[in-house]
């Protein structure tokens, strides 16, 4: 089992800047896609950046290329959305989750295995 625990949420002005941060602990295994995803109220749940574990390599969704950035720091078994420029369609409760490596999946909630328990990002205008 892994353990995924965000943080860093919060209210922030459009034009802002917030890093969420995604500590993972357990059976943690370093061919993972950590991925982060979001919701807002009435919408699906849609993915929002990934990271393959070994190899460093990032994935974004449209919407947020240019202003969101995912990286991990390997030593600490965490992972981080730095999310600039906000805007208030960037309100929802974001969710890390991690799933082993497998070549395609990683914009796909469903192949997750493991999921944080959300924060919520308030963008206000």
């Amino acid at each position: 089992q892994v353990q995924l625990v965000e943080s860093g949420g919060g209210l922030v002005q459009a034009g802002g800047s917030l890093r969420l941060s995604c500590v993972a602990s357990g059976r943690t295994n370093i061919n993972y896609f950590m991925g982060w995803f979001r919701q807002a109220p009435g919408k699906e749940r849609e993915f929002v950046a990934a990271i393959r574990w070994i190899t460093t390599n990032t994935y974004y969704a449209e919407s947020v290329k240019g202003r969101f950035t995912i990286s991990r720091d390997n030593a600490k078994n965490t992972g981080y959305l730095q999310m600039n420029s906000l805007a208030p369609e960037d309100t929802a409760v974001y969710y890390c989750a991690a799933h082993l490596w497998r070549s395609g999946t990683y914009p796909q909630d469903r192949f997750y295995d493991y999921w944080g328990q959300g924060t919520q990002v308030t963008v206000s205008s």
